[in-house]
């Protein structure tokens, strides 16, 4: 009898034990996440307001945030003010990259030409296609239009130069690019403005 008591304060204690620590851990995580979360937001918040004013420039500010949709998916894009002028359109599309999903910003005047890219989300090879957060390969789509692609060496007019190492992810990234420009052109109904 007294072996099946010591047996049952054996597997007893260490079993309640480990369920308060449980318990405990659980409502510290839930408080954290409770404080913490309203923060996280307001960061995210302020970072996609400072990277559509990096990508459209010339607006001074955005309005609210409106969906567009485009071969069954919906995109998310703002129009760029500067008082009550639209200026511009700010879209954010993804494509498939190397190593997952390829998630841009887009900035587009009213004349339909790339202002200004930036990657959000980019989880390719390191020292390869991770080179496409440089600015030196984003800077090549400012100012072009209609369809983007992408080659190897000397490109033209409407080319950008692959990362070396990285076609896919170059064109992940101006796979993207073209699909934000065809949202302008999809917002706009084909007409540029300027």
């Amino acid at each position: 009898m007294k072996k099946e008591k010591n047996l049952w304060k054996a597997i007893l204690i260490p079993t309640v034990s480990l369920f308060v620590i449980c318990v405990v851990s659980t409502v510290l995580l839930a408080l954290t996440n409770q404080v913490t979360s309203p923060m996280i937001a307001e960061l995210a918040a302020k970072t996609a307001a400072e990277t559509r004013q990096t990508v459209l420039s010339c607006a001074k500010s955005f309005s609210d945030a409106k969906t567009v949709k485009l071969g069954g998916t919906d995109y998310t894009y703002y129009e760029g003010l500067n008082g009550d002028q639209v200026v511009g359109y700010v879209f954010t599309t993804q494509s498939k990259g190397y190593g997952g999903a390829v998630e841009i910003m887009t900035g587009v005047d009213l004349k339909g030409a790339v202002t200004g890219i930036q990657t959000l989300t980019l989880n390719e090879t390191a020292g390869l296609g991770m080179n496409a957060k440089n600015e030196s390969f984003r800077d090549q789509f400012k100012g072009k239009s209609g369809k983007i692609n992408v080659a190897k060496s000397n490109p033209g007019d409407d080319e950008i130069q692959a990362l070396t190492g990285a076609t896919i992810t170059s064109k992940a990234v101006t796979d993207a690019v073209n699909i934000a420009l065809e949202l302008y052109t999809q917002v706009t109904g084909g007409v540029a403005n300027g």
